[in-house]
């Protein structure tokens, strides 16, 4: 019963992210392009949407250290690197580039391509892609935290 139950609620809360997803424009590629287009016509709004989304997160980390297992049972670990590696910067700088050209990050994608959204299959196929290739090349090279 508690393996549905926590089922149920992984599916609730993906489909509550993907309408919030939805209601903020960050499935609009066209308003993420305008959010990064600081010369232009500049649309600020999605500070809010990252502003929230950080102070989610922040409440969600601060919730999590103070327990020993998930909510629905099983250990998990929350990661304790903090250095800046060359890795890291340089796959930043791979997704950000992906974000400005493309106007979509994976989650946005998902929601995108389930609405059936052309460009957004395109993406989703490029970052598989780009993963298959990374856990093919690079996994070896990355340590476990």
């Amino acid at each position: 019963m508690k393996k549905h139950f926590s089922l149920i609620s992984q599916y609730a809360i993906g489909v509550l992210f993907g309408w919030g997803l939805i209601i903020s424009g960050m499935t609009n590629p066209m308003k993420i392009q305008s959010f990064l287009d600081l010369a232009g016509l500049w649309d600020p709004s999605l500070i809010f949407v990252m502003g929230g989304a950080v102070l989610v997160g922040l409440a969600g980390f601060f919730l999590a250290s103070k327990r020993s297992e998930a909510f629905f049972g099983g250990v998990f670990h929350i990661p304790t690197r903090r250095d800046i590696s060359r890795p890291l910067v340089i796959g930043s700088f791979i997704f950000g580039a992906g974000w400005g050209l493309a106007g979509f990050c994976p989650g946005p994608a998902i929601v995108a391509l389930g609405a059936g959204h052309l460009k957004a299959l395109v993406f989703v196929l490029a970052m598989l892609a780009g993963m298959h290739l990374c856990e093919r090349f690079f996994t070896g090279h990355r340590k476990q935290v």
